[in-house]
């Protein structure tokens, strides 16, 4: 089965850390665009980070640009969010996408565009 698995969620204090990871399982992601997106509680899905193919090239929302990174390692079938500096307002379920190109994943339509989506890790920022 063609999917996505996202882990490494979890409930942190403000001003804490987490890694969360995007793993393919049937398929391999260095082909594809990868973008993290995330869910808040009666809010609309926003985009978070996108990283190319090669990770060349990333981009990420202005909300969590210089406390949120993203890269892939595709020796291991495998995407990252570093997540650092957590504010509640982050506390959402993070969700990874794989995308056809990186246009795709940065562009105004990412919820039209994408090719797998995954189930979603949630995390809690509390104290």
């Amino acid at each position: 089965q063609l999917q996505l698995v996202e882990s490494g969620g979890g409930l942190v204090q403000p001003g804490g850390s987490l890694r969360l990871s995007c793993a393919a399982a049937g398929f391999t992601l260095d082909n594809y665009a990868i973008g993290w997106f995330r869910q808040a509680p009666g809010k609309e899905r926003e985009g978070v980070s996108c990283i190319s193919s090669s990770g060349g090239r990333t981009n990420s929302a202005d909300s969590v640009k210089g406390r949120f990174t993203i890269s892939r390692d595709n020796a291991k079938n495998t995407v990252y969010l570093q997540m650092n500096g957590l504010k509640p307002e982050d506390t959402a379920v993070y969700y990874c996408a794989a995308f056809a190109s990186f246009l795709y994943c940065s562009g105004s339509s990412p919820f039209d565009r994408y090719i797998y989506w995954g189930r979603g890790t949630q995390v809690t920022v509390s104290s």
